[in-house]
């Protein structure tokens, strides 16, 4: 008994310790634990705990994380993704997106605008270069299409 609870305060002041330099989801710090040979059980029950008193948020984590990769330019499809990976299943980036960039149209022109010129006339090569790279950091195909469309790009 005695142990166990020394198992589970050890276990506990990794978790704050992780905690204390940025938000963590349960699945992160569960994934941490393991790595440190800890047991998934004992594990999950003082992550619980901590969820309970508040020092660990699945939804704080999820706010924090998405807003530093809309910060960073990344589309909703990366995201979303990013996030599921790391065991969020539901957010609402549309608001959070809003906040911070003016909505994904707003974002995705801002990424555009900061790797490339606004070219009138480009080559289609080149248009499959573009859309790629805005592919690759999460942007539907059809927001990048639209936003070709909205800076009146056109092909030779």
């Amino acid at each position: 008994m005695v142990e166990e609870l020394g198992l589970a305060k050890e276990i506990q002041e990794v978790c704050l310790r992780l905690l204390a330099r940025r938000e963590h989801s349960q699945k992160e710090l569960l994934a941490k634990l393991i790595l440190r040979g800890f047991d998934k059980d004992e594990a999950l029950q003082v992550i619980d705990e901590l969820a309970g008193q508040g020092w660990q948020d699945d939804l704080r984590y999820a706010e924090s994380y998405a807003r530093f990769r809309i910060q960073k330019g990344y589309g909703p499809i990366r995201v979303s993704y990013e996030l599921r990976q790391n065991g969020i299943e539901v957010l609402d980036l549309d608001g959070i997106v809003q906040e911070e960039a003016g909505g994904w149209m707003a974002l995705l022109e801002q990424v555009y605008s900061k790797k490339y010129n606004r070219d009138a006339v480009m080559e289609r090569n080149e248009r499959a270069k573009r859309s790629r790279f805005l592919l690759q950091r999460g942007f539907p195909g059809a927001m990048i299409s639209a936003l070709f469309d909205q800076l009146d790009i056109r092909f030779l």
